[in-house]
């Protein structure tokens, strides 16, 4: 039975990988005074999914932007399947346009069905190289999100099938992802139009979610 459980772990985590959260930043248009940032989006990844953000801008020697997030996947029950994200960005190297960033959140989820309701606790981490101009920008993007630790509660339908069924939390033995891509965008003044793309591919580097690519549109406005 705990096999069982496990496979469902790694099955659901395919489906809720949810990477499509971290605000894209132009960090050559990004001033020292704009301190608030103010994120929506939405994209694909395993179904249709829209989010919104908040990040502040810190006043340190190397750029830093703390963020948190939540994005929910469209469905008919709108706070079924959804995703919060805490963490930051930081701006680790530049030349005159070259980048290098990296990304760190936790991550919390809850995915529910009619068979069974899953809360998870994970994290993520990224890294993006890519070259910055005021007006535009256009970078390469590596990820990799883990679920750690995962809460299954049964539901009753699924117990008339598997009445030895446990609820509980339980560590997968897998469940992470990569994902590799593109990201780039057009600066306004004051905001931000950016665009992702890429594929996702399951830790063992030999097989893919269902849908294995996702795509984002997003916008950042950003305020003193």
């Amino acid at each position: 039975m705990k096999a069982i459980l496990l496979f469902i772990t790694f099955v659901i985590s395919l489906f809720t990988s949810n990477i499509l959260q971290a605000q894209n930043i132009n960090w050559k248009n990004l001033k020292s005074e704009e301190k608030n940032i103010l994120n929506v989006n939405a994209g694909w990844e395993y179904s249709f999914v829209y989010g919104f953000g908040y990040g502040y801008h810190l006043k340190t020697k190397l750029p830093i932007i703390l963020e948190s997030s939540i994005s929910l996947a469209s469905g008919e029950v709108v706070f079924d399947d959804f995703k919060t994200k805490i963490g930051g960005q930081i701006n680790l190297y530049h030349t005159e346009n070259f980048y290098f960033n990296a990304t760190l959140h936790g991550i919390y989820r809850r995915y529910g069905n009619p068979l069974v309701t899953l809360q998870n606790f994970g994290a993520d981490a990224s890294t993006t190289i890519g070259y910055y101009k005021s007006k535009w920008f256009v970078a390469g993007e590596f990820g990799f999100d883990k679920a750690i630790v995962t809460h299954f509660k049964h539901s009753e339908i699924y117990k008339e099938v598997y009445p030895d069924v446990k609820n509980g939390w339980f560590e997968p033995t897998t469940g992470g992802n990569f994902n590799f891509g593109i990201q780039g965008g057009y600066s306004f003044s004051r905001s931000d139009l950016t665009l992702r793309a890429g594929k996702v591919m399951n830790e063992d580097f030999k097989s893919t979610p269902l849908i294995p690519f996702y795509l984002q549109l997003g916008f950042s406005y950003k305020l003193e």
